[in-house]
């Protein structure tokens, strides 16, 4: 199987945009721009072509992503591409290459975050425990 992760580090071009299925389930539709700024020879920066990218997130993850992200936000996502065509009702084809998204989050680069755990996650019993007892040969996780 192939796998086409990507990672896309950029700015938020719209709060998240979310919204519920026929189905139940929750997502938010994610816009990022990405500039593309070049070194010129005297070391000075002139501005690049910017790329524009859209994924998506859902569930818990999109519910968190709409409380926490909005427009003009530095993210970091990791996702899978995904893409889709279709016909347009007159006739046109028209096709697009999302971002299925696993991870997004701010980037600290150039800001803070105070992060909150969400309700949801794992009950606190069962959390990860360190194990002291392993083999010399085995990892110790």
């Amino acid at each position: 199987m192939v796998d086409n992760t990507v990672t896309i580090v950029g700015n938020l071009t719209a709060d998240p945009e979310i919204r519920v299925t026929d189905g139940g389930a929750t997502l938010a539709e994610i816009r990022i721009a990405q500039n593309k700024n070049k070194r010129t020879a005297d070391g000075s920066w002139e501005p690049g072509d910017p790329m524009f990218f859209q994924g998506t997130v859902w569930n818990d993850m999109a519910e968190n992503a709409a409380a926490s992200l909005q427009k003009g936000m530095r993210v970091i996502v990791v996702g899978k591409l995904n893409y889709r065509s279709w016909e347009t009702q007159d006739g046109q084809n028209r096709s697009v290459v999302d971002i299925s998204i696993d991870e997004i989050a701010p980037s600290l680069r150039w800001a803070k975050a105070s992060v909150e755990r969400a309700s949801g996650g794992m009950p606190s019993s069962q959390e990860p425990v360190a194990r002291e007892n392993y083999e010399e040969d085995e990892a110790p996780f």
